[in-house]
């Protein structure tokens, strides 16, 4: 097979073929400002939000001070429109924090756990140590009562042997 005949082949496989892909929104979240950016890149943009059309022609559409309620925003030209369904939730009083911040949380809060979990391991070992050596001097300082005699399993006496006389031995 020729290389120019397997080259869109192998594109069609793989879905790259001309710009078919599915553009999508940017949204911005801080506090409680939205920020929209439209895919369309070309032309006067027309921007429609849960049937109000504001009066913005840029590519960012900012919604200051947003209710958090599930909103269906539109950015339009005159030939292309895409579509989007909004369910953002803000708050007044949320803190953002980046990435570097959260990875140094997480790094910490594993150290010190394995700090802790190490601290126990220790003193729980010594601890045990010094447990079990005490407990075992005193089992063997401490005389124990010979065990009960069970009447069904009495050892045989000598001369008493009239019960097993007409027992013989095996093997012979």
């Amino acid at each position: 097979m020729s290389l120019e005949l397997s080259l869109p082949l192998l594109g069609l496989l793989l879905g790259v073929v001309g710009s078919t892909a599915q553009q999508e929104f940017l949204v911005e979240i801080s506090g409680t400002t939205v920020t929209i950016t439209c895919p369309l890149t070309e032309g006067s943009i027309a921007w429609e939000i849960t049937g109000i059309q504001p009066e913005s022609k840029e590519r960012k559409y900012v919604i200051e001070n947003h209710d958090s309620s599930p909103t269906n925003v539109s950015c339009s030209t005159d030939d292309k429109k895409h579509e989007m369904y909004l369910n953002a939730r803000v708050c007044t009083n949320c803190e953002e924090l980046d990435a570097l911040a959260v990875t140094g949380i997480i790094v910490a809060d594993l150290l010190i756990t394995f700090g802790v979990l190490i601290l126990v391991y220790y003193c729980g070992k010594n601890r045990k140590g010094k447990g079990s050596t005490g407990s075992r001097l005193q089992g063997q300082k401490m005389q124990r009562p010979p065990p009960v005699p069970n009447p069904d399993y009495e050892p045989i006496r000598k001369g008493h042997q009239g019960v097993y006389a007409g027992l013989e031995k095996r093997g012979s």
